[in-house]
């Protein structure tokens, strides 16, 4: 067989193990049902010629995992070194500067003995590639057992052990990142931001939000999104917004839910024993991660999606979650008061962003309409509701104990 026709069945047969990968790979979609990803998944091929750039990193014999995250594409792959942590971002999400923001905190949070996992360096130092149209990122595997490796966004945790654990780690990481003084992101796609409503003008706030994202802008031009946003979210900030000055600017996770934590439990208890994926972090403050802690875990968002009304707040998960914060980093009056202020609004500037990526990188109408409804305003209009409030009344009362 001749060199050409060698190198030819090669790549056929590579093209076939792509197509492969692809097709039995899926990604977590905007309910609870696996989807085919939008990233198609990463490749041995391209894996290596990745491990390349980095002297300490051997050839990847194997990828044993693909990650069912829906924005991004991400894999463990066996080396003879042991397994790496590969993730891969289109360049439109995160270039090399925006992952060296995530990357600078997370180094931050380590050297303060905080446990997240280890980012690899290249050759030259770097900790972020880009090749062709992607961006690219290696990390040791962190400490832990991932018991919600498969879980998605919203689903509760499995005891109240575990809404205490994770609650003792989020008030360990806001006492670790007080001495990071970096500034706020740079306008990016996917960043759980603070810059609307931690303003007091939330209207103009907005407006140059929507301004510096064309998508976003365009798509909002077919929505009623001024009304929406006077009737449904700005009585909220009207309630938050004395309470802001008092807030200290703190970076912080903003996606802190049990799937981005690993675990150690024993004889001694339970803990948390590693903080995944600061991909939407961002400077906010103490309070505004608390709150992203409450939705993400506590309320079953994905029952009311489905028509469900009652039992959607996990009370007992609620307060072992903050029994566990508090019994490193109580809140004060403000904050506390803060708390059930914050929360019904917490989500809106995420949704956004949402909106802005489904509707300008991935072209999917559907997921940005369902965006807007469900998350940005039908988030917001559930807590004007008898559910919602009670929540914030329970909230509210809990800061008088």
């Amino acid at each position: 067989m001749s060199a050409r026709v060698q190198a030819t069945a090669a790549t056929s047969v590579q093209a076939a193990e792509n197509a492969a990968t692809t097709k039995a790979v899926q990604a977590h979609g905007m309910g609870t049902e696996l989807v085919r990803p939008d990233w198609a998944p990463i490749t041995l091929e391209e894996t290596n010629l990745l491990f390349s750039r980095y002297s300490n990193i051997g050839e990847a014999t194997a990828l044993v995992w693909h990650s069912p995250r829906p924005f991004s594409s991400a894999t463990i792959a066996e080396t003879p070194d042991g397994r790496l942590f590969v993730k891969r971002h289109h360049h439109t999400i995160r270039d090399v500067e925006g992952l060296v923001e995530e990357h600078l905190f997370i180094r931050h949070l380590r050297m303060e003995g905080f446990p997240v996992s280890v980012i690899l360096e290249g050759m030259d130092g770097a900790t972020a590639y880009s090749m062709d149209e992607w961006t690219y990122e290696v990390h040791r595997l962190a400490q832990g057992d991932d018991l919600y490796r498969d879980a998605v966004s919203w689903s509760p945790f499995q005891r109240e052990a575990h809404a205490y654990a994770s609650g003792v780690a989020l008030a360990r990481m806001h006492l670790a990142a007080e001495r990071f003084d970096a500034p706020a992101r740079a306008v990016r796609p996917l960043v759980s931001s603070f810059s609307i409503f931690g303003s007091s003008d939330p209207r103009e706030a907005l407006s140059a939000y929507i301004s510096r994202r064309g998508a976003l802008s365009n798509y909002l031009r077919g929505r009623t999104w001024e009304r929406d946003f006077e009737t449904v979210l700005l009585p909220f900030h009207d309630r938050l917004s004395p309470l802001l000055p008092e807030l200290k600017p703190l970076w912080t996770h903003n996606d802190w839910h049990s799937s981005n934590l690993l675990w150690r439990e024993n004889e001694q208890g339970t803990k948390v024993a590693s903080v995944l994926d600061f991909g939407l972090a961002d400077r906010t403050n103490a309070v505004y991660d608390l709150a992203t802690a409450i939705e993400r875990n506590v309320i079953d968002w994905l029952s009311l999606h489905e028509g469900k009304q009652d039992g959607l707040v996990a009370y007992a998960d609620l307060e072992a979650l903050l029994a566990g914060y508090e019994s490193v980093r109580p809140l004060c009056a403000n904050e506390q008061a803060a708390l059930g202020a914050m929360l019904p609004i917490v989500h809106a500037e995420f949704a956004l962003s949402e909106i802005d990526y489904f509707a300008g990188i991935v072209k999917s109408a559907g997921n940005a309409d369902m965006a807007y409804d469900l998350f940005l305003l039908g988030h917001a209009e559930w807590f004007r509701g008898e559910h919602g409030r009670e929540l914030i009344g329970y909230l509210r009362n809990r800061s008088y104990r």
